[in-house]
């Protein structure tokens, strides 16, 4: 009997015990699922960020990673920053420059003038001497008959004043060269407003003599007196010529008229530049023209059209032929040629502070008839100065 009570016991406690953990396993294996697929569970939506950023939440914005699209798509290039504006400059007044330049020009010249001072000092002035001071002049790119008319009236001037002290030598020399080198023809630049229009300058020279940064300094020179300034980029056969002058303008505040066109009609932008020269009322416009090989007639017809159709709109008041003054008679055979096209109304020599010898100024202005009005002295900004005939043969001698 009581062996049959400890069965049923002992079988009753093995009951209570697989039943227990039969309704207990599925409630714990359930928990985990359920915590796994909390804890994996990625393809739902993300929360909004509103709700982020809800107050109380403490928490930071959620960003969604990028998809594999959005990482193959070609990123667009930053747009270039746009170039700084230049600041604009105050060129100094064009009046005393070459006064201001005189060392610089007697450092290239005095070797001229000191050898004439050297002959005509010798004791003896014989025809061996008359001779080698014909040569000299011939030699700084004088040419050889304003040579021989310089030395015959030497000769003259040394018979009739008889002493010949390094003062008189110095005074004789001096006055022979200032008649040379003076002209009736005036000397100063039109570039003030007429009629109520613009001065018109037409500035022309073969390649290589520095026409387009000649009219860029010339540009500066008009600014620094006060007046005001529209250039025309005509020379549309040469690609930089245009963004060179534009440069030059926009350092002094000059509006600078253009072709985006290549090989563009220079006539026409000479015609544009005059025309927003009148309607800005400026003073003076400056017109770039190609550098023009004097030995190719089509190119050298191209420059009479720019004149005439500048002339249909208003009258040109300057043409400035820009020569290289290293380049002596090849400089005077083109001067020729350009004279022949277009009314050349002054010279500008260019380099004369280097090999250039100051002779050419003499043989240029015998040459055209027209005078030089300004020389480029140095590859400075303001190195572009208006001609003073004292200034100058007072360099060359070295006083």
């Amino acid at each position: 009997m009581i062996a049959y009570i400890i069965l049923i016991v002992v079988v009753g406690v093995l009951l209570l015990g697989v039943g227990g953990s039969m309704l207990l396993r599925p409630r714990g294996m359930h928990g985990v699922r359920r915590g796994r697929a909390r804890e994996l569970d990625l393809t739902g939506p993300l929360p909004k960020a509103s709700d982020q950023n809800s107050p109380g939440t403490g928490t930071a914005t959620a960003t969604a990673p990028p998809t594999a699209a959005e990482l193959l798509a070609p990123t667009a290039p930053a747009a270039p920053a746009a170039p700084p504006k230049p600041s604009l400059e105050k060129p100094p007044p064009s009046a005393g420059r070459m006064v201001r330049l005189r060392a610089r020009l007697a450092r290239s010249q005095s070797g001229f003038g000191t050898a004439l001072l050297g002959l005509l000092s010798r004791d003896r002035l014989d025809d061996e001497t008359w001779e080698e001071i014909e040569e000299v002049l011939i030699t700084a790119d004088v040419g050889v008959t304003p040579a021989r008319q310089i030395t015959s009236d030497l000769q003259t001037r040394v018979k009739v004043e008889g002493t010949r002290t390094p003062d008189d030598v110095r005074a004789m020399l001096r006055a022979e060269l200032l008649s040379q080198v003076e002209t009736e023809a005036s000397r100063a630049l039109r570039t003030q407003r007429h009629e109520g229009r613009p001065a018109v300058v037409l500035m022309v020279g073969v390649n290589g003599t520095g026409k387009t940064t000649t009219c860029g300094k010339l540009a500066r020179a008009l600014v620094g007196d006060g007046e005001t300034v529209v250039l025309g980029a005509a020379d549309t056969f040469r690609a930089a010529a245009a963004d060179q002058l534009q440069t030059w303008g926009e350092r002094v505040g000059a509006q600078t008229v253009r072709s985006d066109k290549e090989q563009a009609d220079p006539a026409s932008v000479a015609f544009d530049a005059v025309s927003v020269g009148i309607e800005q009322e400026v003073d003076v416009v400056l017109i770039d023209t190609a550098g023009r090989l004097h030995n190719k007639n089509d190119l050298m017809d191209e420059l009479g059209k720019v004149k005439r159709v500048v002339e249909k709109r208003t009258t040109v008041d300057e043409v400035l032929l820009v020569l290289d003054a290293t380049t002596g008679q090849n400089g005077l055979r083109q001067a020729r040629v350009f004279a022949e096209v277009v009314d050349v109304t002054g010279i500008v020599l260019t380099k004369l502070d280097g090999t250039a010898k100051g002779g050419i100024v003499i043989a240029v202005q015998r040459e055209l008839g027209v005078p030089v009005k300004l020389v480029g002295l140095g590859e400075g900004p303001d190195d572009l100065a208006p001609f003073d005939p004292v200034t100058f043969v007072d360099a060359i001698l070295g006083g």
